[in-house]
């Protein structure tokens, strides 16, 4: 049974149709990337998980329950961390930690101080001292130190630095291998390239590709660079090649997957003496199919 099941979901604002019959699933055991541009969705999404939204139309299941009806009973099985901590001011951090927990049902008390010592927080400090990345922490502290089911977190490193970010996919990591599930919003391409087993690309309000990342870079090309022992000709009237540029004596190119074997096929007529092949990134895949709308409006 998924942890998350979204079918057909509908949801407007006046005469914006913010979500326009979005499909997504998340397995248990899984980190599951949610990502899109500006707009696409992707905050009402998860504030519909979260109960904090009604749908219009649509079915949406969390752990097996409606997440408007059985808020109160899923919030305690979930835990959530948004890309903008509000804390109260005058609570120190580990006051504002043990509150977020106690709304849970208690947190792991060594586990919250091992996560205050490996995120590097003074808990002491009143939440008003924070910079935005310490607020972060706050809320990332309290998620994970909660013995929960489902973990969504939408943009959770925002505000940290390279070095908790590595500590932060580590823990991420660990609440996998225990058996958690996780929902993942997050422009950081790279972090969700780390991290996810699936992919699910928002956009206009629907799902537009899902699977794998490995299933996924059929969706562009392989860069491939080239260099023969006798001049290079032809290439550009093959098939599914793209972009061909000499660079530094070499012939740099990229190939769409279904025409990898004939390019090959025709370097060799050349006596290749060196030859690199590069699949596609993430980002690379994100930006080639979905880049014109990157710089669109505030999310949705």
């Amino acid at each position: 049974m998924s942890v998350i099941s979204i079918d057909n979901l509908v949801k407007t604002f006046g005469s914006v149709r913010a979500l326009d019959g979005l499909d997504l699933r998340v397995e248990p055991g899984e980190v599951h990337g949610f990502l899109g541009p500006n707009g696409a969705g992707k905050s009402t999404t998860i504030r519909i998980l979260l109960g904090l939204l009604r749908r219009d139309s649509g079915q949406v299941r969390v752990l097996d329950g409606d997440p408007w009806r059985d808020a109160v009973a899923l919030h305690r099985r979930l835990a959530y961390v948004p890309g903008d901590v509000n804390l109260w001011p005058n609570l120190s951090g580990g006051e504002a930690i043990d509150l977020f927990g106690a709304l849970r049902g208690g947190l792991d008390e060594r586990r919250r101080d091992e996560l205050l010592r490996r995120f590097d927080l003074d808990p002491t400090k009143k939440c008003r001292t924070y910079s935005k990345g310490n607020r972060q922490k706050v809320a990332i502290v309290a998620a994970f130190a909660s013995d929960v089911e489902l973990y969504v977190l939408d943009e959770p490193t925002s505000g940290l630095d390279p070095l908790m970010e590595a500590v932060f996919q580590e823990e991420v990591r660990q609440l996998t291998r225990a058996g958690a599930s996780v929902l993942l919003s997050s422009h950081v391409l790279a972090e969700v390239e780390a991290l996810c087993d699936r992919v699910s690309i928002i956009r206009e309000g629907r799902i537009v590709e899902s699977g794998t990342l490995a299933e996924l870079r059929h969706l562009a090309r392989t860069t491939v660079t080239v260099e023969t022992v006798r001049p290079l000709t032809g290439v550009t009237d093959l098939p599914g090649v793209h972009e061909v540029r000499a660079v530094d004596g070499r012939v740099r190119l990229e190939v769409e997957p279904a025409h990898l074997d004939t390019l090959l096929g025709h370097l060799v007529r050349f006596q290749v003496r060196a030859l690199t092949s590069a699949p596609p990134t993430l980002e690379e895949l994100f930006l080639r199919h979905y880049g014109d709308t990157v710089n669109g409006g505030g999310d949705r």
